[in-house]
C-alpha cells in the first residue's frame, strides 16, 4: 500500500548538500524532491540504546534534518557490544549526549534535540506532537503501549522494532491507514513471561539488522515511496536467516483505534502491563531480605537452600556462593517444585528481584510457606557482598 509523501519538501539544498547525497538524488523514486522531504522532515527516536543506535546512526547519514532522541540513561560497558552509537569513552555519560555528539560527526547538517528525561504521561503528548514521525525503540511493553497511544491519539506514524535473542520484529504503526500495537497485541503479556534481553540477551549485531529495517521504513514514509510494512510484520530469523511476513489486520474491536474505542486518553501504562504480578507483590510483602541478611545467614551456617532462578549463562557470568541453578521456567512449569527440601528455609533470588518474586508467589502458592527472596538480586549482593565480582 503506498502512501503520499509524510512531509512538504524544504526550499532547497545546498552544494554541500547535493555533494553529501548525491547517491540519494540519484536514485529516481528519492531525487531531489525526496531528499528535500528529508531535509525537512522531524523524527524522533525513542531510545539511544540498541535499536536507537543504528536509528539514529543511519537518519541522521541519511540526512533527515531534525532528529529527537528521548532518552534518560547513562552509557554502561555493558551496552557496548550493541548500542554502537556509544564508545569507550562514553562509558557513565549521557546516552543522550553521547548519541548527539556522534550524530553530529556523521552529519552536521542535522539538528539535534535532546529529551533527557523518562517519557511517560505527563510528557509524551507534548514530546511527540513537535515530530512528524516516531521510532520506537524501547524494550519494555510498559513503554511501548505508551508510545502506541500517544501516536494514535495525535494521529503520528511511528516504526516498531523489537528484538531478543537472535529474533528481530519490525511493523509500521498508523492507525489512519491501518491497524495500530494494541491491533497486533490488544493485552501485554503476563509479568515474567516474556524475558528482556537484560535477562535472555541479545545477539549485537541483531540490532543493526531490524534497527536499519526500522529506518528504511522512516525514509519511505518521510519520502512517499514504496510500500511501507503498514498492516504487515517482518519477521527476522538471524539463526535460519530467513524472513517472512505476517498480515495485520486493523481490528474494528480495537479498545483505541477500533470503531467503539474505550482508550480515549493516556492509561496507567505500568498497571496494565503489571510489571510485577499481583501475586508476586503479595508473596513479596513480608518475605524479602538484604545481601546483608543473606550473608549473615550463610555466615552463622542457617539451613538455607538458595536457588538461583536466572538462565545458565547469567550464572557463568556472576554467582552468589552456594546457589543451587533452578532457572525460573521450572517453576513454571511446575518441574522444579519437587526439587525443594521440605525442611529447609527457600531463598530465591535473580539478577534484580522481579523474576525471583514472580517464582516466589509459585513456591509459596506449592505449600513452602517460609520461602523469601533477594531484594535487588544478583545487582545488590555484588554492590553490597562481592564488589570485585562482574555484573552485566
Amino acid at each position: 500500500m503506498s502512501l503520499p509523501p509524510l512531509v512538504e519538501p524544504a526550499d532547497e539544498l545546498t552544494v554541500d548538500e547535493v555533494r553529501r547525497y548525491s547517491r540519494h538524488l540519484i536514485i529516481p523514486d528519492v531525487g531531489m524532491a525526496g531528499q528535500k522531504r528529508l531535509k525537512n522532515a522531524r523524527v524522533l527516536c525513542v531510545g539511544a540504546g540498541g535499536l536507537g543506535s543504528p536509528a539514529l546512526m543511519y537518519l541522521a547519514a541519511a540526512g533527515v534534518g531534525t532528529l529527537g532522541i528521548v532518552e534518560f540513561d547513562v552509557v554502561d560497558e555493558s551496552n557496548l557490544q550493541r548500542q554502537i552509537i556509544h564508545g569507550q569513552s562514553d562509558i557513565g555519560r549521557s546516552k543522550a549526549e553521547s548519541a548527539r555528539d556522534s550524530v553530529k560527526e556523521i552529519n552536521p547538517y542535522v539538528n539535534v534535540i535532546l529529551h533527557e528525561e523518562r517519557l511517560d504521561n505527563s510528557n509524551v503528548m507534548e514530546i511527540f506532537s513537535g515530530y512528524d514521525l516516531i521510532v520506537d525503540g524501547t524494550d519494555n511493553f510498559a513503554t511501548r503501549y505508551l508510545v502506541n497511544d500517544a501516536a494514535v491519539l495525535l494521529g503520528k506514524p511511528y516504526v516498531w522494532g523489537s528484538i531478543y535473542r537472535f529474533d528481530g520484529q519490525a511493523s509500521v504503526f498508523w492507525a489512519e491507514h491501518g491497524p495500530c500495537y494494541r491491533c497486533l497485541y490488544p493485552e501485554a503479556p503476563p509479568p515474567g513471561m516474556v524475558p528482556s534481553c537484560a535477562e535472555g540477551g541479545v545477539l549485537g549485531v541483531l540490532c543493526a539488522s531490524i534497527g536499519s529495517i526500522q529506518v528504511t521504513e522512516a525514509i519511505k514514509l518521510l519520502a512517499g515511496v514504496g510500500d511501507p510494512l503498514v498492516g504487515r510484520l517482518m519477521i527476522y530469523d538471524a539463526l535460519e536467516m530467513n524472513y517472512r511476513q505476517v498480515k495485520v489486520r486493523k481490528d474494528p474491536n480495537c479498545a483505541l483505534c477500533g470503531d467503539n474505542p474505550t482508550v480515549t486518553e493516556l492509561i496507567d501504562y505500568e498497571a496494565f502491563c503489571g510489571v510485577v504480578s499481583e501475586e508476586a507483590q503479595a508473596a513479596a510483602a513480608g518475605s524479602t531480605i538484604t545481601s546483608k541478611q543473606l550473608k549473615d545467614w550463610q555466615d552463622e551456617k542457617e539451613d538455607i537452600f538458595l536457588i538461583d532462578v536466572r538462565e545458565p549463562g547469567e550464572y557463568e557470568i556472576v554467582n552468589i556462593p552456594g546457589a543451587v541453578l533452578i532457572p525460573k521456567n521450572e517453576f513454571l512449569m511446575g518441574d522444579a517444585l519437587a526439587k525443594l527440601p521440605q525442611d529447609r528455609k527457600i531463598v530465591l533470588h535473580c539478577k534484580s528481584g522481579v523474576r525471583s518474586a514472580e517464582v516466589l508467589a509459585v513456591v509459596k502458592a506449592a505449600g513452602f510457606s517460609n520461602a523469601v527472596h533477594l531484594g535487588g538480586g544478583v545487582l545488590g549482593w555484588v554492590n553490597q557482598i562481592e564488589p570485585h565480582k562482574p555484573v552485566y
